[in-house]
């Protein structure tokens, strides 16, 4: 039999399922409005033309009259972005919206997306927005840090036009690696003026943004975690456990270029964790080594042909610049 505390439970569920649906709702028709008026004004500037001839004073005009009308968001510049709605969307082909009726995320997070100039990248950017509830400002950041570039670089052509009709799939370990990872938010300058503990304090206590740099399905398990081996000890800079793959990724921080031993080390620390640590049922362990320069011959000498666990990537504090971007996208 239900109390009073089940009952008002039951109650406040049902009024906040309401409440999210209105706002689902209205959010959506607003969207369908802004693209509605999108349309009208490129079809009014094109008046049966190819190439429409850009007439700021007719956005000035509509400006004023609707402001008087309905209030603010019909500024020049808030119509110039219904417009540019309208052409960007007009044709296109996510599997999340088939027609203007099933726009999704927000009026803000659209206006981020319409800066994306490749159909394919902003594609990928709104599957990975709806599916991981990225917040405006977490939208913007993975543009800016090139995430689209960074994955498509270790990608075939069947993988890259996966991620504009799918988003990032993770099906085996090589799907959660990225290179570079960027670690802007860490506040430490592009050089190598810190020290290996420092880069560690500064990931601890900015844990949160670099689980959303690491991707999906990511939990912090330890730091500095000691396995014995008879009578030495070793410590593991990092420990995560991906719930999605479900396995152990174990993070080894490294100053300057990559060195084979390197490799050596991340790799008795995968062996341990898979033959005393994880379960039967769980997958494979996986190592990384996160360094700022690194040799890819070296590194591909020094593991094994059908490697699938250790993964040597590079960081780094600053945002990529465009052309560093350009030369993934070219890679």
């Amino acid at each position: 039999m239900y109390s009073q505390t089940d009952l008002i439970t039951d109650l406040r569920r049902i009024l906040h399922q309401t409440q999210q649906q209105s706002y689902q709702n209205v959010n959506t028709l607003m969207l369908n409005a802004y693209w509605q008026m999108g349309k009208r004004i490129v079809q009014e500037e094109q008046a049966g033309r190819q190439r429409a001839v850009y007439n700021r004073k007719t956005l000035q005009l509509i400006s004023s009259e609707l402001s008087e009308e309905f209030g603010k968001g019909f500024s020049v510049d808030n119509l110039e972005n219904m417009r540019r709605f309208y052409l960007v969307y007009s044709k296109s082909e996510t599997v999340f919206r088939n027609s203007e009726s099933s726009f999704r995320l927000s009026w803000s997070h659209y206006l981020q997306l319409i800066k994306v100039q490749l159909e394919e990248q902003r594609l990928f950017y709104e599957i990975e927005a709806l599916q991981n509830a990225w917040s405006v400002r977490e939208l913007k950041r993975q543009i800016q840090t090139g995430l689209y570039e960074r994955l498509i670089s270790q990608r075939s052509p069947q993988e890259v036009l996966a991620l504009s009709t799918k988003g990032l799939e993770l099906q085996t370990a090589r799907d959660l690696v990225k290179d570079p990872y960027v670690l802007e938010f860490l506040g430490l300058k592009n050089n190598n003026s810190f020290s290996e503990n420092e880069l560690e304090e500064a990931i601890i206590n900015k844990l949160e943004h670099f689980l959303l740099e690491l991707g999906k399905g990511f939990t912090f398990v330890a730091r500095q975690k000691r396995i014995s081996i008879e009578a030495r000890h070793f410590y593991i800079d990092l420990v995560f456990y991906n719930r999605l793959l479900r396995c152990f990724v174990l993070i080894d921080l490294k100053i300057g270029e990559l060195q084979h031993q390197d490799l050596g080390q991340i790799q008795m620390y995968v062996n341990f964790y898979d033959r005393f640590v994880k379960l039967k049922e769980e997958n494979k362990t996986i190592g990384i080594v996160l360094c700022q320069s690194k040799n890819d011959t070296l590194v591909e000498i020094t593991l094994p042909e059908d490697n699938d666990q250790i993964f040597a990537s590079r960081y780094q504090t600053v945002l990529p610049t465009k052309e560093e971007l350009q030369k993934l996208l070219e890679k």
